[in-house]
């Protein structure tokens, strides 16, 4: 039984990544928006001392303030990627996304399935919302760990094409780019951001499973409506919206350190997420934890929505065995 609910949420797991992939990819590209835009100071050129007011050296004061580089929105993301690259670059990085869903969400979605076995009263058959949020916790943590290589190189690859040729790294696979980050940075950079991988993971996992249960027996409870495709469509998107009002701001922050580039003999840009977190918020206000929450939501709504229909679905096929 403890198998079974890792091959369904695996499954599951693995199309609705795939399918929702175009928007984590424009999230991420959002999410990276003017991260390197921190103000410059201002360069002056002063009167000389022995300057006359009306001959001689002439009084000058010049300031050169670089305008802010424009915020793009998802749909403006989107088309200048397709502009660029090409309709095929909207899925940059989505063998990485496939890894990512087999190693994270397979272990998540089947650890919270075995807890929420053990965890259920077997006289009512219901499960509280507190063990539900623990079971998520949990669940999303390990799995966050076991998957964090794929989802270094995930963000990358996906962020690679925002930036100018020569600096691209071009991984051409998910496991090309495990490579060479094991290679030129080192094993432990395959876990770099894990820390903020795991809160994350247990954020989302925590709300977006254990709230997706609770808004479906809420509404079975009610009689609001009956178990099938209405009801998991329902559930299933006030459960994504949940996860991505309570993920975001780690998951701005998590995009950036994994997304650094360290160079050899150079302190990193962010000594961690606390370091990363203040510089971001410095640099361009508290609103920047909340960039790419539009394409955030617009992802985890129909990634919420596909994962938990066909994980219904997947459940029935698979009931006889």
């Amino acid at each position: 039984m403890g198998v079974k609910g890792f091959v369904e949420g695996g499954i599951a797991s693995i199309i609705a990544g795939c399918s929702t992939h175009p928007l984590d990819l424009i999230k991420v590209r959002m999410q990276l928006q003017g991260e390197n835009a921190a103000p410059k100071p201002a360069v002056q050129t002063l009167r000389p001392a022995l300057a006359f007011p009306n001959g001689g050296a002439q009084a000058t004061t010049t300031t050169h303030v670089a305008p802010p580089p424009a915020r793009l929105g998802p749909v403006a993301v989107g088309a200048r990627i397709i502009q660029q690259d090409g309709v095929a670059a909207l899925f940059s990085g989505v063998s990485a996304t496939v890894l990512r869903q087999t190693l994270y969400s397979t272990t998540r979605m089947g650890l919270y399935d075995i807890l929420k076995q053990k965890w259920t009263d077997p006289e009512t058959r219901v499960m509280p919302l507190s063990k539900k949020i623990v079971a998520g916790l949990v669940a999303g943590g390990i799995g966050a760990a076991v998957g964090n290589p794929a989802d270094v190189a995930m963000v990358r690859m996906q962020a690679d094409g925002r930036l100018p040729p020569a600096l691209r790294r071009n991984y051409k696979s998910v496991f090309d780019a495990i490579t060479r980050m094991a290679k030129q940075e080192g094993i432990t950079s395959l876990w770099r951001g894990s820390s903020l991988t795991v809160n994350r993971a247990m954020l989302v996992t925590a709300s977006q499973l254990a709230s997706y249960d609770q808004f479906k027996e809420t509404i079975l409870a009610k009689g609001i409506m009956k178990d099938g495709l209405g009801t998991h469509v329902t559930a299933s998107f006030a459960a994504g919206f949940v996860a991505a009002v309570a993920s975001n701001p780690v998951d701005v922050i998590k995009t950036r350190v994994m997304n650094m580039k360290v160079e050899a003999g150079q302190a990193p840009p962010y000594a961690g997420a606390l370091d990363c977190a203040m510089k971001t918020v410095k640099a361009e206000g508290p609103m920047a934890l909340y960039k790419g929450f539009i394409p955030t939501i617009s992802r985890q709504g129909p990634f919420t929505i596909v994962l938990f229909v066909t994980l219904e679905q997947v459940r029935k096929l698979l009931k006889d065995f």
